[in-house]
């Protein structure tokens, strides 16, 4: 995962006064997912990153790269 991503989600959840396990629960995914998501892990579900990217009405998708 992007480190931006993982700065976004972390900076998001601050701003809403959320802890780790709270942005878990209302995002309906695990704990560990939260850390290792804010912490950049390359390998996380990108269904699981929607969710959690669902409370800031945010998502992420396809972005088609222009040709240079």
């Amino acid at each position: 995962m992007s480190a931006k991503i993982a700065s976004f989600i972390k900076e998001k959840r601050k701003q809403l006064k959320l802890t780790q396990p709270e942005l878990a629960e209302r995002a309906g995914v695990g704990l560990r997912f939260v850390r290792e998501l804010e912490q950049g892990k390359q390998s996380v579900r990108l269904d699981k990153v929607n969710q959690v990217l669902a409370l800031f009405g945010s998502e992420l998708g396809v972005i088609q790269k222009s040709e240079s």
